[in-house]
């Protein structure tokens, strides 16, 4: 997928006809795969590159003057999936205080104006521009090319948003994360080096460098799985502080894979989440802990295997 980064400086326009939607889009969940599947199907009727328009850094981070802010996915993660569900291209703008202040209009001129745009899908709660002035209408008025909204995706607990599966997230409720993205919560990183007493109590596991940016789930032992030389194994995680081990001041995410003992060090896993086990506690022996992961490892199976 070609990506572009656009930036208030860059005077370079991109001539090949798009058709875009627009936003931040946190988590892919199934509000933002519906603008997209209206992206793709407007790229095709006007033989334009279906696009993804979106912002790096977080805007709030910009707008309020925050310095952090978790998310479900990373920029990296964002622009697989995306392109797994059919986007071509994706634009990326520097979000900075400039961009923030400008009036919309100066907005659609400066930054859309570099694009040859046929058309732009937004959600029904996007704003752009200073104060957040601009919104769908404000497009409508404002664009020479076809401008549409999608309307607010709903289940019975009301809007789906990244807001709602973020608290799943972080209450552990992997399922229901799991029923709003649409797909299972995943996270990756590289494989690093722990305190190997996995090994020493038969329950070897890969030592996780998950990114600072992403939301956490709450501490204690989950069912998922990873896939390994293209085959899917069920494994336990453990995402917590290590108290019967040596306590470990950063959370640390440790995965146990079912039926394998090879060597991953140094290697990206991608570990999928699939449901809470219990939460962590300390155990006063090696014996107690053992005996705790075998009930854990029967459990996994008897949900997941």
């Amino acid at each position: 997928m070609k990506k572009d980064f656009l930036t208030l400086a860059k005077e370079t326009n991109i001539e090949e006809k798009l058709v875009a939607c627009i936003g931040y889009f946190d988590g892919i969940h199934v509000g933002h795969q519906a603008l997209i599947q209206k992206t793709i199907e407007l790229a095709k009727k006007e033989k334009a590159i279906p696009t993804m328009i979106s912002f790096e850094p977080d805007p709030w981070l910009v707008i309020k003057d925050i310095k952090e802010i978790k998310h479900i996915t990373t920029m990296e993660d964002r622009m697989s999936l995306v392109e797994e569900l059919g986007i071509e291209r994706f634009i990326l703008l520097d979000f900075t205080k400039e961009m923030a202040s400008l009036e919309p209009e100066v907005f659609i001129e400066q930054v859309l104006g570099k694009l040859h745009l046929k058309g732009l899908v937004c959600g029904f709660d996007f704003h752009f521009g200073k104060q957040g002035k601009g919104d769908y209408s404000f497009l409508q008025k404002h664009c020479s090319y076809p401008i549409f909204q999608i309307d607010k995706i709903e289940d019975e607990k009301g809007k789906i948003s990244s807001t709602r599966i973020s608290q799943a997230i972080m209450n552990g409720q992997m399922e229901e994360a799991n029923r709003l993205l649409g797909r299972d919560y995943s996270c990756q990183g590289k494989v690093i080096h722990g305190l190997r007493k996995g090994h020493q109590l038969n329950f070897p596991t890969a030592n996780i460098a998950y990114s600072d940016e992403l939301i956490l789930a709450k501490k204690g032992v989950y069912g998922g799985y990873v896939f390994i030389h293209g085959e899917k194994k069920l494994c336990m995680m453990n995402l917590g502080h290590n108290p019967s081990i040596q306590y470990q001041n950063r959370l640390s995410l440790e995965v146990h894979i079912l039926d394998f003992d090879e060597d991953l060090y140094g290697q990206k896993l991608r570990v999928y989440w699939l449901g809470f086990i219990r939460d962590e506690k300390y155990f006063s022996s090696p014996e107690e802990l053992m005996d705790q992961l075998m009930k854990d490892q029967i459990e996994v199976i008897r949900k997941w295997g």
